[in-house]
């Protein structure tokens, strides 16, 4: 049942059109989506895995998220056809009408590719910053190394957010495939971190093909994906990202920019990794190895650092500043978000977390008459 001859009940969502409603831009490995050329061209699909990252069949099950959309449903297909075996995991937040509907259809389509499945519900609770926090609850439940069905539509989107937000580096190398094996791994530098909180080994497959390429996968594979009606909701900055920014960008540049975008992030990527390597070096409690080291290589090893351990989400820049005062005198101590606490002593740097407060106290983070000095040594 893995191929692409496998057929599905008709569903009730609308299908996709089929392959046209994208040009072939840079580093399309899928060249023509028409049927015609399917057929000169041999197997479209084992095309497009050449410029997927799946794991080896040989490594194991893998667990794959499935939402039912297009991206997660040929993540599912091409998975099936690299010779993956695993479970399909589905997520329900709940957030609108039948979408126990589409886990069940999810799971019909797992099984017809040759997956086990398993449902996961979470409970988001309408408010501010939906988005974010129905992502928060579905990494929750996921399994780390789940593989996702990101695409380089998705990457592109994201480095710009990031870059509209005043990202570095990191930001800038938008989302990664995994986690960079360097040495600062055992620190928490390594965290794949987004606007929404750290994701530490979230695994994406996809990221070298596009939207147009997923749509026709499922066309192919007779499966028709669930249309969110979000995700032509203009209140969310990504739908506006896609729907304006990059058309916009694409009529001024008069090309495609998402593989431009996409090549950037691999280009800060590869810059990030190699920071790591160089911070690793650095002891981010020792004042005078911080003093005399490069300060984006400082600040990247307090970085590190100060956002080690569990729940602990990247410092600011604001904080990393305020941390970098201490460490040249300015200050003796600083207060960070989460009620913590830095302070150097005897050229040491020591990170303290709240205390409960005492009872009749605000619970307010106090400040000493010691915290600030001018000029200090450490």
């Amino acid at each position: 049942m893995n191929d692409l001859s496998g057929r599905l009940p008709s569903r009730p969502s609308a299908r996709p059109r089929g392959g046209g409603d994208a040009g072939v831009g840079d580093g399309d490995p899928s060249g023509p989506s028409d049927e015609g050329s399917a057929g000169r061209d041999g197997d479209w699909a084992a095309r497009l895995l050449v410029s997927c990252r799946f794991p080896a069949p040989e490594a194991g099950p893998v667990a794959l998220a499935v939402s039912g959309g297009p991206d997660s449903l040929a993540l599912m297909v091409l998975a099936a056809r690299a010779g993956l075996t695993g479970v399909v995991l589905h997520v329900d937040h709940g957030l609108r009408p039948g979408s126990a509907a589409e886990a069940a259809l999810v799971a019909e389509a797992a099984a017809t590719f040759g997956f086990a499945f398993r449902a996961e519900r979470v409970r988001v609770a309408p408010g501010p910053d939906l988005e974010a926090r129905a992502r928060r609850a579905r990494y929750s439940v996921l399994p780390a190394g789940v593989l996702t069905g990101h695409t380089m539509d998705d990457q592109a989107e994201t480095v710009l957010l990031n870059l509209l937000r005043g990202a570095g580096v990191d930001g800038l190398a938008a989302m990664r495939n995994a986690p960079a094996p360097t040495p600062l791994v055992a620190r928490g530098a390594a965290h794949q971190a987004d606007r929404d909180g750290v994701i530490p080994t979230v695994r994406r497959p996809l990221l070298g093909i596009r939207k147009h390429h997923t749509m026709e996968v499922c066309r192919r594979a007779g499966l028709a994906p669930f249309e969110d009606p979000t995700n032509a909701d203009g209140r969310y900055r990504r739908n506006r990202v896609r729907a304006d920014l990059i058309p916009l960008m694409n009529a001024i540049a008069e090309r495609d920019v998402v593989p431009l975008l996409a090549r950037q992030a691999s280009v800060m990527g590869a810059t990030a990794d190699l920071l790591d390597v160089l911070a690793a070096g650095i002891d981010p409690t020792d004042v005078e190895g911080l003093r005399s080291a490069p300060a984006v290589l400082a600040q990247r090893s307090l970085r590190a650092w100060l956002r080690s351990g569990a729940g602990h989400h990247p410092p600011s820049a604001a904080e990393v500043a305020r941390v970098m005062d201490v460490v040249h005198g300015r200050f003796v101590a600083c207060e960070l978000s989460g009620g913590r606490r830095v302070a150097r002593r005897r050229g040491r740097l020591s990170l303290s977390t709240p205390q409960p407060p005492s009872p009749g106290g605000s619970g307010e983070p106090s400040v000493t008459p010691g915290d600030r000095q001018e000029e200090g040594t450490g």
